[in-house]
């Protein structure tokens, strides 16, 4: 799991930094990527890194402002060139299927895929499978505004090796096997089951991604009712605009960092026994992803 910011910049591009846009790269847990608000020039920053249109598989729009989707159309044409890339889903507010649809038919553009448009209207789960959850909930703004909150479900513990050493399991597909908590037979025959040769459960990593909202009460609500009992452990925040931009790596190794914050002292208040660093300089945050 990882976050790549492909823009930051409000209203409009800057020259150093693109409109909205910012990549979760789950590579490793599903061979997907997803996109939360695809800004204009989405497709410009995405050649620049090494994410493939056809690895995204859903795009998650947190409101209909031009500078959080006017790249969407352009994108969803690019990605038609990239091979099978295979089924997409919308999820975003009322209005983005008419943008989309709209902006495909009047350019006479076609895609070579089928595209799925999922509407918010209410906070709640929005998609689930095997190893993530998606909520959302509603914002403040001008226009209905929403925020995401991907929770990774818990994850196996690790496999207890000094317990596995004593039944002499080599090393190979069988070592696997038990690692995945499934049940082996030995070559003597005896049969081990993996779940009881694994650690305790470890808890899954949480992003929540917030974009534009007027009213600061909804994002304190948001944060301390979802992460209150996680804020020592593998949480990741991203806020933005016009409230606050804030980071807690995954690993949760390093301490909180807060860029471009209007609201410094409500945020101390919350997070009051955490260290905190404050810059006007967006490439602290930058540092931070890499460290």
């Amino acid at each position: 799991m990882e976050i790549q910011f492909l823009g930051t910049s409000a209203g409009q591009p800057s020259k150093s930094r693109n409109v909205s846009c910012t990549a979760l790269k789950l590579l490793d847990e599903l061979n997907e990527v997803w996109l939360f608000d695809v800004g204009e020039a989405t497709q410009h920053q995405i050649l620049k890194t090494n994410i493939r249109p056809r690895k995204v598989t859903r795009i998650f729009i947190s409101h209909t402002h031009g500078d959080h989707i006017f790249g969407l159309p352009g994108f969803l044409s690019s990605r038609s060139f990239q091979g099978d890339g295979g089924p997409l889903t919308i999820y975003g507010p009322a209005g983005i299927e008419q943008f989309v649809q709209t902006s495909l038919r009047v350019s006479k553009t076609r895609v070579s895929y089928p595209i799925k448009y999922v509407v918010l209207k209410e906070d709640g789960l929005i998609f689930e499978n095997d190893i993530f959850a998606v909520y959302t909930a509603r914002l403040d703004h001008r226009v209905p505004s929403f925020g995401f909150r991907v929770v990774e479900k818990p994850r196996p513990g690790e496999l207890l090796m000094d317990k596995v050493a004593e039944y002499n399991v080599p090393n190979g597909p069988l070592l696997g096997q038990l690692k995945a908590g499934k049940t082996i037979t030995l070559s003597d025959g005896q049969k081990l089951d993996g779940r009881d040769f694994l650690g305790e459960e470890r808890p899954g990593r949480i992003v929540t991604i917030i974009y534009d909202n007027n009213q600061y009460f909804i994002l304190q609500s948001y944060m301390i009712d979802y992460c209150d009992e996680k804020l020592n452990m593998n949480v990741s925040y991203v806020l933005r605009d016009n409230e606050v931009r804030l980071i807690k790596k995954l690993d949760g190794k390093i301490p909180l960092n807060i860029d471009a914050a209007s609201n410094i002292s409500h945020i101390k208040e919350i997070f009051e026994n955490e260290r905190i660093f404050y810059s006007k300089e967006n490439m602290i945050i930058k540092e931070y992803i890499r460290s």
